[in-house]
């Protein structure tokens, strides 16, 4: 099948959509199918306010329609509620077209983290997009029930995988071997919407450790002089991370998986959260804890076997993913025989 994607979250973003759409495509492409994704690098583009690593495209219909259209494609995803997204979705509007969307991100609370703005207006805008949608993608079944709250209810289940360097086997990240036990982790980007401060605020002895970059990572730094800031880190320098830490630390309130969740566990690290969309699929009480106290949450992972958090972990695979991926698209061609 000739599968065009359209996304606004592309290289060189590091998040969790990225990964997901580049290890959901080389799947795809392992299994005989053909692959377009048009993303912001192909247009012109002006940084996000407030978030300038994150490019807008700037793209009507036509130019994106036309992409689409000279490609052949016989399905459309389209993967973002972002100028790209709103591009592709009235060009298939237009013409009649079926096309899949996902929810990636926690939209609403995202922008009410970011702005103060309130999040049912948010969710109008959100209803809106994935409405006409022939299938809704979403990651667990939390996220779905609350689409679902919002009268959304085409939904498709999209699980996640881990690439095979996520292994408990393998070499550790030599600064973190050597700082003061427990190191506690966190990887992902470091903005607001991630709540990073609360890990860093953490008061359980140890050491911390941020793996990611963002806009936050400046004054937090600043804020938090002893923990250990290492950048954006990727493929088997990454998994040495996650194998260096005792525990795998996820402070975030509005993701609506946590990929990184499932890399930790898979290198043998178990996870503190709070009991929130996301952790509350993810985890069960043999992979991680779960508290509003994060303190609390920190304590009690650190007593799980990391053999039990492996195991979990490597269940999770890329290849299913795209299977569930590729089921939920709706053909070009049978939608116009019908």
């Amino acid at each position: 099948m000739r599968i065009a994607i359209v996304t606004d979250a592309w290289t060189p973003q590091v998040n969790g959509v990225v990964r997901t759409l580049q290890s959901v495509t080389r799947e795809l492409a392992a299994m005989g199918h053909h692959v377009m994704v048009i993303a912001p690098d192909a247009f012109r583009s002006l940084p996000c306010p407030t978030y300038p690593e994150i490019r807008l495209a700037i793209a009507g219909r036509t130019a994106v329609g036309r992409r689409v259209a000279d490609f052949g494609a016989e399905a459309v995803h389209i993967a973002t509620e972002g100028p790209l997204g709103l591009a592709a979705r009235r060009w298939c509007l237009a013409r009649g077209l079926p096309f899949t969307t996902a929810y990636h991100t926690q939209f609403p609370d995202y922008v009410a983290a970011r702005t103060g703005a309130n999040p049912e207006w948010i969710w109008r805008f959100i209803r809106w997009f994935h409405q006409p949608a022939d299938a809704i993608l979403v990651s667990t079944p939390t996220i779905q029930r609350a689409l679902e709250a919002h009268g959304l209810t085409r939904i498709r289940r999209w699980g996640r995988g881990v690439s095979r360097e996520f292994s408990a086997a393998g070499p550790v990240n030599e600064r973190m071997a050597a700082l003061p036990g427990p190191v506690m982790l966190y990887v992902g980007r470091v903005a607001v919407e991630k709540n990073v401060e609360a890990f860093l605020s953490a008061t359980h002895p140890g050491s911390k450790v941020v793996v990611g970059d963002g806009p936050a990572r400046a004054a937090l730094q600043q804020r938090f002089p002893d923990a250990l800031f290492l950048g954006a880190q990727f493929g088997e320098a990454l998994a040495a991370c996650y194998r260096a830490a005792d525990l795998f630390v996820f402070p975030s309130r509005t993701d609506t998986f946590g990929l990184v969740m499932i890399e930790a566990l898979a290198c043998g690290t178990p996870v503190a959260a709070y009991p929130v969309p996301g952790p509350i699929d993810v985890l069960t009480p043999e992979t991680g804890v779960m508290h509003a106290d994060l303190n609390q949450a920190i304590a009690g992972a650190l007593a799980l076997d990391p053999a039990i958090c492996a195991a979990a972990g490597a269940r999770h695979t890329w290849r299913a993913s795209a299977e569930q991926f590729l089921g939920a698209l709706t053909p070009i061609r049978l939608a116009h025989a019908a």
